[in-house]
This record gives C-alpha cells, sequence and structure tokens, in this order.
C-alpha cells in the first residue's frame, strides 16, 4: 500500500462515515486511559468531545492518529486504520491540530505552512492555491508570512496551526483543545473559522474543555469522563440537558451564540 492510500474497506460496509471509533482502549504503564470509547464521525459534520482534565482527550486523539498505540477499531472512511503508521494516516487525510499548537518556532510562518504540504495526500492543487487559501481564511498569516513563528502572538499561532493542517488537505480535522490559553475575542474568530471550514464541507473532530463553546459549535457531541463516554448526543440537546449544565457550565447556558 502507497502512503497517499487508505485501507481497504471493511468487507460489506459502505464508507458512509469519516470516522468510526469502536472499542478503543489505550493504557500507559498498565493504567486505562481510555476504556472501551465507541464513537461516529459523519461526513460534514462537526463532532464536538467535551470532559474535564485528565479525562483522556488527547490520548483519543493521539490514539486516532497513531501517535499512540490502542486497541479497538479506528475506521476512516470505512476502512481499518488501525495498522496505519501515524504518518501514513495523515498522508490517508486525518490531521491533528495538536494541543498547545507547536507551531516551529524558529522557522517562518509561510516555512511553517511549506512543512504542512508535506502531509498532502495528493497534489491536485498546487501549493501556492493552498497558500492563497489559508491565507484568506487567516489574513494575519499573510501579513506574517517573513516572520518567525515563535514570535507570534498565541492567537496567530493557533491560526498557523489549523493553515499548516489545512494545507495537508484534511478530510478529517482534529482539534485538541483550540480555545486553550486564548483571549475570549481571538477564541471567536478562530471558532468563526471552524464554522467556515465546515461550512465549506470540512469534517471536524472538536476536543474542548468549553464545554458552552464546543456546544454551541458542535452538530453532535460526546461527554468523555475518566476513560469513557458517559453521554452522547445532539449537541443542542446537550446543552440544555440540565446534568451538563450544572456540571460543565455552573449556570443555565445564555442565549448568546458566537457571532
Amino acid at each position: 500500500m502507497s502512503d497517499s492510500a487508505t485501507a481497504a474497506p471493511l468487507a460489506g460496509m459502505p464508507a458512509v462515515d469519516a470516522l468510526t471509533v469502536v472499542d478503543l482502549e489505550v493504557h500507559y504503564r498498565g493504567i486505562a486511559a481510555l476504556r472501551g470509547v465507541s464513537f461516529t464521525v459523519g461526513r460534514g459534520e462537526i463532532f464536538a468531545l467535551i470532559g474535564p482534565n485528565g479525562a483522556g482527550k488527547s490520548s483519543l486523539v493521539n490514539a486516532i492518529c497513531g501517535v499512540v498505540p490502542s486497541t479497538g477499531r479506528i475506521m476512516f472512511e470505512g476502512g481499518l486504520v488501525n495498522a496505519l503508521a501515524a504518518h501514513r494516516r495523515a498522508r490517508a487525510g486525518i490531521i491533528q491540530v495538536p494541543e498547545g499548537r507547536r507551531v516551529i518556532a524558529p522557522l517562518t510562518v509561510l516555512e511553517n505552512l511549506q512543512l504542512g504540504s508535506e502531509a498532502a495526500r495528493d497534489r491536485a492543487t498546487s501549493v501556492v492555491a493552498d497558500l492563497q487559501r489559508v491565507c484568506e481564511l487567516f489574513p494575519v498569516l499573510s501579513e506574517r508570512r517573513r516572520q518567525l513563528s515563535g514570535t507570534l502572538s498565541g492567537g496567530e499561532q493557533q491560526m498557523l496551526a489549523i493553515g499548516r493542517a489545512l494545507m495537508g488537505h484534511p478530510r478529517v480535522l482534529l482539534l485538541d483543545e483550540p480555545s486553550l490559553g486564548l483571549a475570549p475575542v481571538i477564541v471567536a474568530g478562530v471558532f468563526r473559522a471552524l464554522k467556515r471550514l465546515n461550512e465549506q464541507g470540512m469534517t471536524i473532530l472538536l476536543v474542548e474543555q468549553n464545554a458552552r463553546l464546543a456546544l454551541q459549535t458542535a452538530h453532535r457531541a460526546a461527554v468523555l469522563e475518566q476513560g469513557r463516554i458517559v453521554q452522547q448526543g445532539v449537541a443542542s440537546d446537550l446543552a440544555s440537558d440540565p446534568v451538563i449544565v450544572d456540571h460543565y457550565f455552573g449556570q443555565r447556558p445564555s442565549a448568546t451564540t458566537l457571532a
């Protein structure tokens, strides 16, 4: 199988959903970080995963991307990807924006974006065209293209991390805590960009500790606690669930949404 290929679909299983996780488990030195996690992300939807610190959210993202070993089944567009190394999953279209952004500080904005194109599964469009699309989404990256990435603000680095992932032509974009450490006005801008991407057809798995914001943004969502999914469903239903509200919001949600 070439690096640009996905796994073959399972016999009798049509490739309907973008991502399906079945009985996923992750252990670190005998300690379970994930225990029997199962959910499905439909094509073209935003699926949010919320939960407290230490619930296993980052372990889940890293397992899907192949960064940490896991058991269970991970199916991408109908094909099993468990046996694929992390770089081959990225070339297939499973691309992560990691927690903490992790831009390459000594490189310029442009060089970071160009590195992102190395994960592209095809060259159906040129790198120049891809750069143009990213800079249309985040104009500040065009303005800062010659600037060293380590000198950017936190919000600009988050935009760069997302832009770098987009250069790889993701079919499923996984974001791990994109609001972490950012000012509210910057967070609002980042999430507007995510909504715009989704409106253009991007499938997004959003891992986010800010439950209110995540549920405002997503179509469906799941709650992860102590390595298990304890609840999942339509995001707006979860946002009005008294247990979710009391546990994650501390008060009834207001009618405000992202502008």
